[in-house]
C-alpha cells in the first residue's frame, strides 16, 4: 500500500458516495443530482 494507492481508493469511494449511491434522506437521490438541481433553480 502507498499514498497513491490509498489515494485512487479514496477517489473511488467518493465518486461512488457522491455520484452513484442513492440517499434515503434525500429522496433516494445521489448527491451530485441534488446539488445540480439546486444549482440549476437558483437565481
Amino acid at each position: 500500500m502507498s499514498l497513491e494507492d490509498a489515494a485512487e481508493k479514496l477517489e473511488a469511494w467518493r465518486r461512488d458516495y457522491n455520484e452513484e449511491r442513492p440517499h434515503g434522506a434525500i429522496g433516494n437521490k445521489v448527491p451530485a443530482d441534488l446539488m445540480k438541481s439546486v444549482h440549476d433553480t437558483s437565481p
